[in-house]
Formats: structure tokens, C-alpha cells, sequence
């Protein structure tokens, strides 16, 4: 498996620092508003590389922070009247449903950087003592980024052509001793909420938020670190400096970074008028299609979404579903089980279309020529599959299908959808199970349920239910 790594600016063979496990961190989103399709590119990106690992059979720890303390969400806070904890609250919340509509696992852990202050401050004061960082007299710390050497590693940059990036972060820079240098720790304004360090009652630095998570959860040393290639400088370069320097080793073996997201061609911004967030999607198209559209592309490319773009991904996703929903059809009707030699030959040959997904996900994940190799076999099963067929000839062939997309994470079977009555008809013979003890009848309507996302709760007034 090759991965395309930012920082060699090359494509090198993945090898894991522990055998079959991937430690695995990606930057999340700001918590301020709803999610935009930008930022949910690379979230579907980076879902899909841990579901082909996880397929190869890797146990992938991934963890995927919310930066839940930010000026954006201070501002949205004073604009409102609530608390920052009141909005970083509200939009997590909101950014889990998304997730959950494109299809997005949840992260092995979900750190959120309000909790984890303690560990901010004790990295910021090794920094200290290892002489990487200072504090000034009105209570900032700052990182001297002259005194780690390999700075610019990452960015290629040449830390004499640079000037200082900061995010959001407005200090007047008097105080430093270099103009490079970046904030760690910075004193609270009023109305701002803080913590109480060693150094002023404040709030930490954007940087040293994603260093901290990343060590608690994952370790000194992680695999892969990854994110929009927007952070390569000067977030995940401030990353690299503050933990190398905390840790004494190495940060990451590998940076995988996603290209950008354009709208019609021109940089997504609410001034243009072009900007989406995912619900803005969500009334036009089944999510599912963004998720088909955004790995339609290989993720290092950019990638420009247009109308007729999403239009061409909801055809070529329906035709995926068409194909599949057919199999099923087949697999009812189906006169006989075992499979024929015919058969037999035919399924040898279906599997160099999964030959083929695996060696494009293989090559720095190509999802565009994996979705190419699903594409190819959709059309070898129109072609073969039948009415004729047997059961067993078109589950397999309808498997290997459901298992490329399933590594997409693209969901084309189509679920019977019970209607109430049903439900209802089910939950009285439950009822009537449990009355004559027959719990595992019961048993059985409770999980045939919750198959077909019905959730049952048993309370005082009865049996209740909802649609997962």
C-alpha cells in the first residue's frame, strides 16, 4: 500500500509502527455553524482510507478532534447571548447528524479541546523548560520557531521567506522576540471564557490544541496525521514543531492532506454567494450523492462542485443501486440454490474486478479508479445475472459489489422500509409472546425490528417506538 506523503512529496510503502494497527489522527472542524461541504470532504475522505485499512485487516484507532474554544465561536456566543459552551454544544451535535447523513463513522475517540486544558499546559511547560518557548509580561506564551531546526519541514518553506501565520489570533506582537514566533497560551479578553495557567488566566493556542489530543489518544509517535491541505502551513507545521520538540521524536510518519473544494470554479465564500453547508445539500440531493461525488475525484486533486457535476454523481450512484436492487430481485425469484460450473467460471472471472478496486485503493486510495473498477462490475453482472441464475450466483455476485461500496461507504441497497402497521402488528405479537413467556420469539421480533431501524422501548405506558 503506497501513500502519497506530504512530507517526502512522494508516494512511499505504508508501514505501521505496530504490526496490523494504525494510529491514526485527523483535524476536525471549528464548532461555530453548520458544516460546509468543504469541510466534509475530508471528512468522507479520510472515513474511506480507515474503512479500506480496516478492511485490510488493520485495527485503526482514529481519532478526530472538535476545536470547541475558538474566537469564532466566542463571537457567535456574544451575538446570541449564550455561552461558547452553549454553541460548540449545539453545532457538535449538529455535525454528528451530518456525519451520521454522509455516511461518516465515528471516530475511535472524539476529543474535545476544552477537556483536555490540563495536558495543554503541561505541554506548554515542558516547552518552557526545554527552552522552545517563553512566557512575555502581560501572560502569552509563545514557541520560538527559529530554535527547532527542521521547521518548514513539512510546508517546504524557508523559515528566513516566511512570515507568521496565525489563526484568528490577534496580538500585536510586541512582546515577541521574533516575528515568527507563534502563540502557545494567550491571556483572556472580557467576556472571553478562560482556565488558569502558571502564566495568566487564559485560553491556549490553536496549534498546541491538536499536539496535546493527538499525544493523549495516540501516542508520542502516530502513523498518520491528516486534513484539508489548507492546514499544511501554519497549523500542521506548528504541530510538528511543538510536539517533536515536547516529545523528542518524531511527529508523524506519514501527512496526507485532501485538495480544495471550488464552487462552479471560484473559492467557495459566503461574499460570492456560493456557499453550502451540508443541510443546504441535503434539500436537493440524497447525501449519498455528495458521498459518491467527493470520491469521484482522487482526493489530493481539487475538486470543483457544480449542479451538473452532482447531477452526473446521482446518475452514476443510481446505476450502482439499479444494479444491485436487481440481484435482489433475482435472489427472490431465484428457481434453484447451487451454483452451475457456468456460474463457477463466472465468478472467477468477476473477482479481477475486485483485483482491481484493491489495486486502485492501493495506489495512494484512488477512490475515482475504484469507483471506475465497481462501475466495471456492474456492468459484467447486467450482463450475466439473470432470471436463470441461481440464488447463490447472484448473493455472491451482489457481495462483491455491497463490499466495494461498503468501503466507500456508499450505502445502494435499498432497505424494505416497514410501514406502521407493520410495526404495530409486530410489537402486539411481541406483546403476546412475552404474556405467554415465549421470550425468545420475542427476542427475535425485538432484533427483526431493530434490523429494519425500528427502536423499541418498554415503558410504563407500553411499548413505544421510533425510527432509528
Amino acid at each position: 500500500m503506497k501513500i502519497f506523503n506530504t512530507l517526502s512529496r512522494s508516494k512511499e510503502e505504508f508501514k505501521p509502527l505496530e504490526e496490523n494497527k494504525v494510529r491514526m489522527y485527523v483535524c476536525g472542524p471549528t464548532v461555530y455553524n453548520l458544516i460546509h461541504i468543504g469541510n466534509a470532504r475530508p471528512m468522507i475522505v479520510f472515513d474511506t482510507v480507515r474503512r479500506y485499512m480496516e478492511y485490510k485487516g488493520y485495527e485503526v484507532n482514529y481519532v478526530s478532534n472538535f476545536t470547541d474554544v475558538d474566537d469564532k465561536i466566542i463571537k457567535k456566543a456574544n451575538e446570541e447571548g449564550v455561552t461558547s459552551e452553549e454553541i460548540s454544544k449545539r453545532y457538535i451535535k449538529e455535525c454528528k447528524q451530518d456525519m451520521a447523513d454522509l455516511n461518516v463513522r465515528p471516530a475511535t475517540t472524539h476529543p474535545l479541546a476544552t477537556e483536555e486544558i490540563g495536558g495543554m499546559i503541561d505541554m506548554i511547560s515542558t516547552l518552557i523548560e526545554k527552552g522552545y518557548a517563553y512566557a512575555v509580561e502581560d501572560g502569552t506564551v509563545y514557541y520560538r520557531t527559529r530554535k527547532f531546526k527542521d521547521y518548514g519541514k513539512l510546508s517546504h518553506k524557508n523559515i528566513d521567506d516566511l512570515e507568521a501565520g496565525h489563526r484568528n489570533i490577534n496580538v500585536t506582537g510586541d512582546l515577541k522576540e521574533d516575528p515568527l514566533d507563534f502563540v502557545l497560551w494567550k491571556p483572556k479578553k472580557e467576556g472571553e471564557p478562560y482556565w488558569t495557567s502558571p502564566w495568566s488566566d487564559g485560553r491556549p493556542g490553536w496549534h498546541i490544541e491538536c499536539s496535546v489530543m493527538s499525544k493523549k489518544y495516540l501516542g508520542d509517535e502516530i502513523d498518520i496525521h491528516a486534513g484539508g491541505e489548507d492546514l499544511i502551513f501554519p497549523h500542521h507545521e506548528n504541530e510538528i514543531a511543538q510536539s517533536e520538540a515536547a516529545n523528542g521524536v518524531e511527529f508523524s510518519k506519514y501527512w496526507m492532506h485532501n485538495g480544495f473544494l471550488k464552487i462552479d470554479n471560484e473559492k467557495m465564500s459566503k461574499s460570492a454567494g456560493n456557499f453550502f453547508t451540508v443541510r443546504d445539500i441535503k434539500e436537493k440531493y440524497d447525501l449519498q450523492v455528495l458521498r459518491f461525488f467527493m470520491l469521484s475525484a482522487h482526493y489530493r486533486s481539487p475538486l470543483n462542485f457544480s449542479d451538473e457535476l452532482m447531477e452526473s454523481a446521482k446518475n452514476g450512484l443510481e446505476r450502482i443501486k439499479n444494479s444491485v436492487g436487481q440481484l435482489s430481485f433475482y435472489e427472490s425469484n431465484a428457481k434453484f440454490d447451487e451454483l452451475t460450473e457456468d456460474e463457477k467460471a463466472s465468478l472467477s472471472e468477476a473477482k479481477k474486478y475486485i483485483e482491481k478496486f484493491e489495486s486502485a485503493m492501493e495506489d495512494d486510495f484512488n477512490t475515482a479508479d475504484a469507483i471506475s473498477a465497481v462501475f466495471e462490475l456492474v456492468k459484467y453482472v447486467n450482463q450475466k445475472a439473470s432470471e436463470e441464475s441461481s440464488k447463490n450466483y447472484v448473493l455472491e455476485l451482489k457481495k462483491e459489489i455491497l463490499t466495494m461500496t461498503d468501503i466507500l461507504g456508499l450505502l445502494v441497497e435499498t432497505k424494505e422500509e416497514l410501514l406502521d402497521g407493520d410495526i404495530e402488528a409486530l410489537i402486539e405479537e411481541r406483546q403476546a409472546a412475552r404474556k405467554e413467556k415465549n421470550f425468545k420469539r420475542a427476542d427475535e421480533i425485538r432484533d427483526e425490528l431493530l434490523e429494519k431501524g425500528i427502536v423499541l422501548e418498554d415503558t410504563r405506558e407500553g411499548v413505544k417506538w421510533k425510527r432509528a
